[in-house]
């Protein structure tokens, strides 16, 4: 059975113009964004559907988990399947239940909604395998990044985006606002994405049993899965207790937390810096590098200048940058070991980094109840520190071997 991959010609000549990169990287920004909308305004959202404080993070984590489940069952059908329909697909989806989660008022409804939104969310890990399989070589760690800064700053611009709509309009405005986007964003996808039939012919059953056999063959794909994994629940943890921190400790308003979560965007230019280190064959150093300066940012919270206001958005931007750098570096390398699988490949890489954010997220309103925010400093440095060590155990195994 043949797994190659077949592309209409005129989706690889599109594909390789620098607006259409443009156009992908657009996007991902805005579909992703749709998962961090929430995250700032747990604090609005909680109290008016009747959600306790200590549950709050669980509409962050839900959302979370939701995406991690449609990573692992939706995204491999793009190895399967016409991948615009199936962007578009889920796109219709994941504007319906924005729709419906800014006009809920249960809090069963609206959990159920995030991991619906969460889940239908996926299009962005069906766009990017598809930009890395229509690059050249030479040019994938570049093309891969500049889409990821997209990406990234959707991530990044999707904080303070809600924090100002919901002090000024409402936190359901965000919602309605975002289901608004994802029209725009269907119909743009409609229009201008290059179309990709595969050829693979496997049933969907087969499809799924291969990820098992992927990542049992795939041992650079559990490693760099790992590492980020840890990074990324360090990142939730941080970004889901930080606006808490900044209203209860501080006083700041939705406003100014929206300033601050502007000044976590800065990290977004890692991403395209990642994928041009990784074309070079630095991406040892730089993984080792980003794992430490993601626990040194935690630890600046720990000093007394460090716990501030300042303190605190130093830690974003650090964090931000460190965890956008070591995630496009592990995607360069997990694109590279099988071109006729890297839907599923990403699937895998994805599925477990969305599974540390939920973790992360989850954890941050107890974590940040019972040990106030010197818990959430420990066991966010806690996190890249593991992930460093368990990278340096590895290199010192594979330089013996």
């Amino acid at each position: 059975m043949s797994e190659a991959t077949t592309v209409r010609p005129s989706a690889t000549s599109q594909t390789l113009t620098g607006g259409l990169v443009t156009l992908f990287a657009f996007c991902c920004g805005a579909i992703v964004a749709n998962l961090y909308y929430a995250q700032p305004i747990v604090e609005l959202i909680a109290p008016d559907i009747g959600l306790s404080s200590k549950a709050a993070s669980f509409i962050v984590s839900l959302t979370q988990i939701g995406y991690a489940l449609g990573l692992l069952l939706l995204v491999p059908l793009a190895d399967l399947f016409e991948n615009r329909r199936l962007m578009i697909g889920t796109a219709l989806i994941a504007g319906a239940g924005l729709l419906a989660a800014g006009l809920s008022t249960q809090p069963s409804v609206f959990l159920a909604l995030s991991l619906l939104i969460g889940f239908s969310s996926v299009s962005v890990q069906m766009l990017i395998p598809l930009a890395a399989h229509l690059a050249p070589e030479s040019s994938r760690g570049r093309v891969v990044g500049n889409i990821m800064g997209g990406l990234l700053l959707g991530i990044l611009l999707a904080r303070p985006v809600s924090s100002l709509v919901a002090d000024h309009f409402g936190w359901r405005t965000v919602f309605i606002g975002a289901a608004g986007v994802m029209l725009v964003i269907i119909v743009l996808m409609a229009l201008t994405i290059p179309k990709r039939q595969p050829s693979h012919k496997a049933s969907y059953g087969n499809l799924m049993a291969s990820l098992l056999t992927l990542l049992q063959k795939q041992p650079v794909l559990r490693q760099r899965a790992l590492y980020q994994g840890l990074m990324f629940a360090s990142f939730s943890l941080f970004w889901t207790a930080a606006p808490i921190e900044l209203m209860r400790h501080y006083g700041l308003s939705q406003s100014q937390i929206a300033l601050f979560a502007l000044v976590g965007a800065i990290g977004a230019f890692a991403a395209p810096i990642a994928g041009r280190l990784a074309d070079a064959g630095h991406t040892r150093h730089a993984s080792r590098a980003a794992m430490i300066i993601a626990g040194g940012a935690f630890l600046i919270g720990w000093t007394g200048p460090g716990y501030s206001v300042i303190g605190l958005a130093l830690t974003g931007v650090l964090l931000d940058f460190a965890c956008q750098m070591n995630m496009v570096l592990g995607q360069r390398a997990v694109y590279a070991l099988d071109a006729n699988s890297r839907a599923r490949l990403n699937a895998l890489y994805m599925t477990t980094i969305f599974i540390g954010g939920a973790i992360g997220s989850a954890i941050a309103s107890p974590l940040y109840e019972a040990a106030g925010w010197q818990g959430v400093v420990i066991a966010g440095a806690a996190l890249p520190l593991l992930a460093l060590l368990i990278f340096v155990l590895k290199e010192h195994g594979r330089r013996h071997a």
